[in-house]
């Protein structure tokens, strides 16, 4: 099963790049990631989850909550997600598409728990469409 995860510290949004940076623990090695462009939700937790391929193991890249907003602004900049760990960067492909594609669809979907409707729908109310 998946359970290997990595959790993002924190994001930053460089409007003048136009780039999110989203980084992990100092010292963790970016070397062996490969992003696999696919993200899921964790409605429990609140999080939105990018899939990584880590030494042949799949590994939840997880985006709290707390991050959605930088998300939010990045994704109407169509910035480039990029993965630090202080040391070195990964771009994350089709970051946008996927955040896209899940936005819309918890979107009144009760499907996903009322808590995560609600704050989808909150944060991401320029995305949603009506």
């Amino acid at each position: 099963m998946m359970n290997n995860k990595l959790t993002v510290t924190n994001a930053i949004f460089q409007e003048k790049d136009n780039e999110l940076i989203l980084s992990l623990e100092q010292g963790y090695n970016t070397a062996s990631i490969k992003p696999m462009e696919q993200m899921l939700v964790d409605s429990d937790h609140l999080a939105f989850v990018y899939i990584l391929e880590v030494n042949d193991d799949y590994t939840y890249l997880i985006l709290p909550e707390h991050l959605w907003r930088y998300l939010r602004d990045a994704n109407q900049a169509n910035a480039i997600v990029k993965l630090t760990n202080g040391n070195s960067e990964l771009i994350l492909p089709a970051f946008h598409d996927e955040l896209s594609y899940l936005v819309e669809n918890i979107s009144g979907n009760s499907n996903y728990g009322e808590h995560m409707v609600e704050k989808v729908e909150s944060i991401f109310q320029e995305m949603v469409q009506k």
